[in-house]
């Protein structure tokens, strides 16, 4: 039940990051009880430095809110979907950041050029060893990439149950697989995790240092 749901989940992933982009922002309000842009700024105190770059930075939220906040990030997203979704709103709110359509695993940049990275609920590809081979060697010493990880609902009503119930069996009502942090460490980076409390819910933020 559990590898079924995890290949069903993979499979609407897949379908709401590129053919259904146009459905990401109602389906992420749902799933997390309208919760789900409080939860991806909880990065935000943990990033360091002015010039940060977010990963996989989807319909543009957060790219936003830190160009508003004064930094300059750069968004890389593999979909031309979230690119375009990105773009629009970023020119609504007329915010200029910089959009580069590349693999996390590839990442087009010189060495040790960004403060801090940033990405907010990733699927595997965040543990792959190429993601956080490049992800290093993109930042400077003491550099940061922060992992907004997981949430968990507080399951004190019935809509909230019903959702921890389905994040269960669909494998994501629990944070990334086992060996996460030997992974991250055997990168080159030192983790740790912050749990913070937000609304009904509390999120689970890796946050790792260049060594």
């Amino acid at each position: 039940m559990r590898r079924l749901g995890r290949a069903l989940l993979r499979f609407f992933f897949r379908l709401l990051y590129h053919e259904c982009a146009w459905a990401y922002d109602p389906v992420a309000w749902v799933v997390s009880l309208g919760q789900w842009n409080a939860w991806v700024r909880t990065a935000m105190p943990h990033l360091r430095g002015e010039i940060v770059l977010e990963v996989a930075h989807g319909p543009g939220h957060l790219l936003g809110a830190l160009k508003e906040r004064g930094l300059s990030p750069v968004g890389l997203d593999l979909s031309p979907q979230m690119g375009r979704l990105a773009r629009r709103r970023l020119r609504q709110r007329g915010l200029s950041v910089p959009l580069v359509r590349a693999r996390a695993q590839a990442l087009p940049f010189s060495d040790a050029c960004f403060d801090s990275a940033v990405v907010t609920f990733p699927t595997e590809f965040i543990l792959h060893p190429a993601t956080l081979r490049e992800s290093w060697r993109v930042l400077r010493p003491r550099g940061r990439l922060v992992v907004v990880a997981w949430a968990r609902l507080s399951e004190r009503d019935p809509l909230s149950r019903f959702l921890g119930w389905l994040y269960r069996v669909t494998g994501q009502g629990e944070p990334l697989p086992t060996g996460d942090e030997a992974v991250i460490v055997k990168a080159g980076f030192i983790p740790h995790t912050v749990w913070e409390p937000v609304g009904r819910s509390r999120v689970m933020t890796i946050v790792a240092i260049k060594r």
